[in-house]
Formats: structure tokens, sequence, C-alpha cells
């Protein structure tokens, strides 16, 4: 199941150890027909080609969002992040499609691809995401963050998403609280520009 799945990610402590249960899980009945060892690689694809088929269908919708409503229960009063994986759904409606399940499942953040497997955030990715965020909370009265990710990493990039969010979202969502971007590279990149030298605090 998809919770099984997510289990598995949860408390597996290494990478190689996630694929293995993943594949051990999505075989524990056909064990006698999958005895060839595979690479990890192999496996990863396998496993999230197996995913993709079998949950990524408009019949999963449903799934997915209880998923996410009661990963909310289950933070309790902490504050939920979805993050989606832009670059694997490439294009504008599918990202509209995620974002509005997450929002309408109670997430409190979305985020963008963090650039790992799949290409990391886009200005086009981002642009989405944050009018679906105007949208719901015109809707809704909820404020929900946002967070751009995996890529951004110089001031330059820094400024375009600040400019989008402050021209889509308006001024109350540029705070910590509901606008955050990138890694530690970022900021050491933004104290370096601001100081005139580099610096590596992060």
């Amino acid at each position: 199941t998809i919770s099984g799945i997510l289990d598995l990610f949860l408390y597996a402590s290494t990478y190689g150890e996630l694929i293995a249960n993943i594949y051990a899980v999505l075989f524990e009945d056909e064990s006698t027909s999958r005895d060839r060892k595979l690479s990890t690689r192999e496996l990863y694809d396998f496993a999230m080609d197996y995913i993709d088929k079998n949950y990524a269908s408009p019949l999963s919708v449903q799934s997915v969002c209880d998923e996410i409503e009661e990963q909310k229960e289950a933070v309790r009063d902490g504050h939920l992040k979805v993050i989606l994986e832009t670059g694997a759904l490439k294009t504008a409606r599918n990202i509209k499609k995620a974002s509005i399940l997450s929002l309408y499942s109670n997430a409190d953040f979305l985020k963008t691809s963090t650039g790992k497997e799949y290409p990391g955030a886009s200005l086009e990715a981002a642009y989405v995401m944050m009018m679906c965020i105007k949208e719901y909370y015109q809707k809704t009265g909820r404020m929900v963050g946002f967070k751009a990710a995996g890529g951004v990493a110089t001031t330059e990039d820094a400024v375009k998403y600040y400019t989008l969010a402050k021209e889509i979202l308006g001024e109350q969502w540029l705070t910590n609280d509901y606008f955050r971007l990138g890694a530690p590279r970022l900021a050491n990149n933004l104290l370096s520009d601001i100081v005139g030298y580099e610096v590596k605090h992060f």
C-alpha cells in the first residue's frame, strides 16, 4: 500500500536499505520469480516505475489526499510541508493539479522539487504553485507558505523568486513564516554578496 511504502521512507536508515525494503514489499509474494540480484540503481528505478504505474492514476488521487491528511494529523501543531516533484510533473497542468490536491488536504507549505532525482525549482513551476496558493487563500482565507529549493543558489535567483512572490501573493507573504528559499549554499552566497567577501557560515 501507499502507507506501507511511506513507512519504509520513514524508517529506513540508509538509501540502500530503503530500496531493498521497497523491493521486498513489492515482491513479498513473488520471491521465487525475483531471485536475481539487482543493483541499487536498478532497484530504485524498478520501485519508482512500479509506484508510478500503480499509484499515479486518477483512482489514486483520494488515496494521496488521505495520506496527506493523515500526515497533517500526525504533526498536530507542527507545520506540514508537501514537496511537489515539479521536475517530474513537468507540465503546468500537472503542477496545478498537485498543488490543489495538497492545498485542500491541509498542507501548510508547498515546496518545489529538491533537484535530487528530477530538475529542481523553476520560475514557471513557482508561478503555478503561487497562483494556486493565492486562489486557495481567496476562497478559504487560509495562508499557505511557499518554498523554492533545488538549484536556487545565487542572489539573482533569490531576487527573482522574491519578486514573483511579492507580485503574486503580496507583502504579507514575505516573511519566513510563509516564504522560504533554497539551502545553506544560498545563505552563504547572500551573506557573501552583502559583506563583500566570501562567507561560509552554514
